[in-house]
């Protein structure tokens, strides 16, 4: 699993963002930090708060860009987070590679239903090192959101 200190897994994979782009991580570092909140699954009680939580806390964050990542299909995504009114972009790991770098994967096996996301926040900082990671083996339990802000600000001020 990715840890604190280690360079963030690089990856290219389609973004919803309302049409279809692909998305690789490492250009989008710019300035700002990178918020990787992974979920188990669009249109779930507990995913579709959490990315609400994040939208709705978007300001907390600063510059820091928030990205959701699932392995539903781009398609499904983009419909998410048009109802959800999400502004962020949410990445579809459809071929279950960025879970599997990330060390995140987890099956439903009494559902029968295997390889999703757990719940899981990396903030990854301008030079691709990750300064901060929260993964859950219990996808009800939501992330400390205000350690997620403070991890960004922190990483944020560190590169001023």
């Amino acid at each position: 699993m990715v840890e604190v200190g280690d360079a963030a897994p690089d990856f290219t994979a389609p973004l919803a963002n309302g049409d279809v782009e692909e998305f690789t991580l490492s250009e989008n570092l710019d300035d700002a930090p990178v918020i990787l909140a992974f979920f188990p699954g669009a249109f779930t009680g507990v995913c579709t708060t959490e990315m609400a939580t994040f939208e709705e806390n978007l300001d907390d964050f600063e510059e820091a860009t928030v990205y959701g990542v699932s392995v539903d299909a781009p398609f499904s995504l983009n419909e998410f987070r048009d109802q959800q009114d999400l502004s962020f972009g949410l990445v579809s790991d459809s071929n279950k590679e960025i879970i599997d770098d990330y060390g995140v994967e987890m099956d439903f096996a009494d559902m029968g239903y295997y390889g999703v996301a757990k719940r899981a926040v990396f903030v990854i900082d301008g030079d691709g090192e990750v300064v901060y990671e929260w993964v859950s083996d219990d996808p009800g339990v939501e992330p400390d959101y205000d350690e997620v802000a403070d991890a960004a600000n922190a990483a944020e001020a560190a590169a001023e």
